[in-house]
């Protein structure tokens, strides 16, 4: 496994990218620095081994068979396609949201930990470099680690193209082992940034401001994502039209999501 090296080795004091993750209190594993659990798997391993993405998919499998009766290809490719993408697009949202912050996001720069009781889903984030992206007026704006942006739409804008990168990456990879074309993968990859903001916004109790910041990150259809955000209020409260399908339709007995394109 490779761990990027560009990790701040000084224990005695938290780099300010790693202060923001010590101070979320969203009820998930978000971490800054490689665990010593040897189970956790830096992006960029995943995506040099596409087989990886088989085995992920194997496990997922054998869940499917216990909970439903029977697995299908679609599914664990929709399923492992849409997790993957959070990774990113969830650590993004969130450190946008709580601190105007954006990690580079870059594939060797995240790990993640996959749950190995029940469901294999990412049950843990890490963040592994101190560089971060933010405003002129952030506290940390004069540090080292820190590149300065003149204002919050260039912020976003630069999240949007560092997740763009990862995603790509993802594509590329992941495209080798699926039967799903380009314009699935990259729909996969707009509701990961879309929702991933919307998420953190409520995770962090204010649901309206998340909602803002995916009509910021995506304010209207641009190449490669397949459109803006598509959240939206309803007579239940905030939704969303999603552009990518899970396949969890095909399951025995199983429904559509309330957000599946098929529904919407």
């Amino acid at each position: 496994m490779t761990v990027p090296a560009r990790v701040s080795r000084d224990s005695r004091a938290l780099t300010p990218l790693a202060e923001s993750i010590t101070r979320l209190e969203v009820g998930a594993d978000i971490r800054f620095g490689m665990p010593a659990d040897p189970d956790w798997i830096v992006c960029s391993d995943m995506l040099a081994d596409p087989d990886r993405f088989d085995l992920w998919r194997k496990d997922l499998a054998e869940w499917m068979v216990d909970q439903y009766g029977d697995s299908s290809d679609r599914a664990t490719g929709g399923y492992i396609m849409g997790w993957y993408l959070s990774v990113p697009g969830f650590l993004a949202g969130l450190l946008f949201h709580t601190a105007r912050r954006v990690p580079t996001l870059k594939p060797t720069d995240l790990a993640f930990h996959i749950n190995e009781d029940g469901r294999p889903h990412p049950d843990g984030l890490a963040i592994l470099c101190d560089e971060f992206a933010c405003l002129p007026d952030d506290p940390a704006s004069n540090h080292p680690a820190a590149t300065v942006v003149k204002n919050e739409a260039a912020l976003a804008a630069l999240l949007r193209a560092r997740y763009a990168g990862h995603a790509a990456q993802f594509v590329a990879s992941f495209g080798q082992t699926v039967r799903f074309g380009r314009r699935q993968l990259w729909a996969a990859a707009t509701d990961a940034l879309d929702s991933g903001a919307w998420t953190a916004g409520k995770l962090c109790g204010d649901e309206t401001s998340g909602v803002t910041d995916a009509a910021m990150l995506l304010p209207e259809k641009l190449d490669p994502f397949t459109s803006a955000s598509t959240i939206y209020l309803s007579d239940e409260g905030w939704t969303r039209r999603r552009e990518s399908c899970c396949f969890h339709y095909v399951l025995p007995e199983a429904n559509a999501c309330q957000t599946c394109p098929r529904v919407c």
